[in-house]
């Protein structure tokens, strides 16, 4: 009988680490069938001679939730051989969900992701209530990558909790129904939850997201729902990755509630202390030992600022008033001398990397006036005018009348550290923060800039680190290898060639009612192949929709 797909002479990178080598492989029914020199014909064949044929890789941490109702190709992981994406994290998501609590649910999307409103209420379908029907609603609706999802805790509290979730711990009644719906989903196949504690993680009308609410005592419950089920994991954004006391006990709780598995953002190389993230990795190696795995992001994450939008800024509670507010609100706030004296306040006790206008630029505008002013930082400008650099800030953005967008690098790649085991590269964001900024092609920057142009670390141990790493962390036992009986997704790439256009991104009116988005093409992908069908040929989609919904197994 001839194979579905025959994948020919292509050097071949198993996942598992060890040298590459040249071999044909052959696929039937969804599955890797043969690896070596192949003499059956196929009903397709892939002339693989000059490329890199590797297992797709795994991203453990996107925010693709309303996403996949609008956009089946998830754009833009699938463009960069991601052929599996686990969605749901930091807490926030859209299911379990009543009808009446649907604008809630969005707008906490809204504030923690930064998906504009109008793209999510147009976006949305709203085929579910619970969660396992949101999977279901997935699984129904098709998509061209394969599905892992979290079930995150924000919903999950508010469903039971209503409008008081964002406002207090749950009782010891509020906290068994969670639990119970904690345990409904992970049986129906979640890959486990996911909860936050960041600060400028707000929700609904600026109050804190309701997963920042639960109480320790809460967590140990939802964690020994994983360890009973002996499935799945947990997904969590302390305040600090792990760097405080209390961080640390709290991870330290998750992990030994659950019976292992748990993981955290995230290890950052700040400007300011550059040997920080190395000290970090080293005080977290007690919670690796026992599974933990603190997010590491492969690319330098340099983001917009839109004071219509003011997500980064969440952490100040001077801008509380500003979220979810219309236009002119916003502006009678940014120009009121009292909001200006608490914001400086605010800098002087809550550490963040604001502080330094240096490495905050002017990005574009609509006002022809100050676009002279486009790549000039706030710092460079406030000095020009004589004037304090938080007051330029809102200064330019008023007098643009909010069209103004700055840019700020906030953190480098810690390249120390990406071949490094103690840390899961991850963390692309894949679907949030739309409008700001895009790092979903981390894995084919990791493949041009890390290995072939700067030789880091080797090509094995790269695609080890984003195929096998996280299929073994999620427990996805027939993903992220190459070998007999696997499902066969592949990432086939010119090694010559590789890479993300990270540093030049686009800017694409492609959303729901023609939103805003931030993209970054791949380039060198030649194919991407998801359960055995080609989805993505030369960089352009086949038009089928071969993923899956994946479901949770026992450890």
């Amino acid at each position: 009988m001839a194979l579905d797909l025959l994948i020919r002479n292509g050097m071949v990178v198993d996942g598992s680490g060890r040298p590459a080598y040249r071999a044909d492989l052959g696929v039937q029914q969804g599955r890797i069938a043969e690896i070596g020199r192949i003499s059956e014909s196929a009903r397709r064949t892939i002339d693989a001679s000059d490329l890199t044929v590797a297992p797709g890789f795994i991203d453990p941490h996107t925010h693709y939730d309303a996403q996949i109702c609008w956009d089946p190709l998830l754009s833009c992981s699938s463009w960069h051989g991601v052929t599996t994406v686990i969605m749901g994290n930091c807490g926030v998501g859209l299911a379990p969900c009543k009808p009446q609590a649907r604008e809630v649910a969005t707008w906490d999307l809204v504030n923690v992701e930064s998906i504009p409103f109008d793209v999510l209420n147009k976006g949305i379908k709203w085929e579910w209530e619970t969660f396992p029907q949101f999977m279901d609603a997935a699984e129904r609706r098709g998509c061209g990558l394969n599905l892992g999802f979290l079930a995150p805790l924000t919903p999950l509290r508010h469903y039971v909790m209503g409008g008081e979730s964002n406002q207090r711990s749950a009782t010891a009644g509020e906290t068994a129904q969670i639990r119970a719906l904690i345990k409904e989903a992970i049986a129906a196949g979640a890959m486990g939850f996911s909860t936050s504690q960041v600060l400028n993680h707000i929700g609904y009308q600026g109050k804190p997201l309701g997963s920042r609410l639960a109480s320790r005592e809460e967590l140990r419950e939802y964690a020994s729902v994983l360890k009973e089920l002996n499935r799945g994991v947990i997904e969590i954004a302390p305040r600090t990755g792990g760097a405080s006391n209390e961080d640390f006990e709290t991870l330290e709780t998750l992990l030994e509630a659950s019976g292992g598995r748990v993981t955290w953002l995230a290890i950052l190389k700040r400007h300011d202390v550059p040997d920080a993230h190395l000290r970090l990795v080293e005080r977290l190696e007690p919670l690796v030992a026992r599974g933990g795995r603190p997010q590491l992001l492969a690319v330098p994450l340099i983001g917009d600022i839109d004071l219509r939008t003011p997500f980064m800024f969440a952490p100040y509670p001077s801008w509380s008033p500003a979220f979810n507010q219309p236009p002119e609100v916003q502006k009678r706030l940014y120009a009121d001398p009292t909001f200006r004296r608490q914001f400086h306040q605010d800098m002087k006790t809550v550490r963040q990397w604001h502080g330094n206008l240096n490495l905050v630029w002017v990005n574009e505008t609509g006002n022809p006036a100050l676009q002279p002013l486009i790549g000039k930082s706030v710092a460079e400008i406030a000095a020009q005018r004589g004037r304090d650099p938080l007051d330029t800030l809102l200064d330019l953005a008023l007098e643009a009348d909010l069209d103004l967008r700055f840019s700020a690098a906030r953190f480098e790649v810690a390249d120390e550290l990406l071949g490094d085991p103690r840390v899961m590269l991850g963390l692309s964001d894949g679907g949030a923060h739309v409008d700001l900024f895009c790092d979903a092609g981390y894995c084919t920057e990791l493949l041009g800039t890390w290995v072939r142009d700067k030789q880091r670390l080797s090509l094995e141990l790269a695609v080890k680190r984003i195929t096998s790493e996280p299929a073994d962390f999620f427990g996805l036992k027939d993903r992220g290898r190459i070998l007999p009986g696997m499902a066969a997704d592949f990432a086939i790439f010119d090694f010559n060639t590789v890479g993300s256009d990270a540093q030049k991104p686009e800017i694409r009116f492609d959303l729901p009612g023609g939103g805003r988005r931030v993209v970054v093409p791949a380039k060198g992908m030649e194919y991407s192949v998801v359960n055995g069908e080609v989805l993505y040929e030369h960089g352009k989609p086949s038009g089928c929709l071969p993923g899956k919904v994946l479901r949770s197994t026992p450890r």
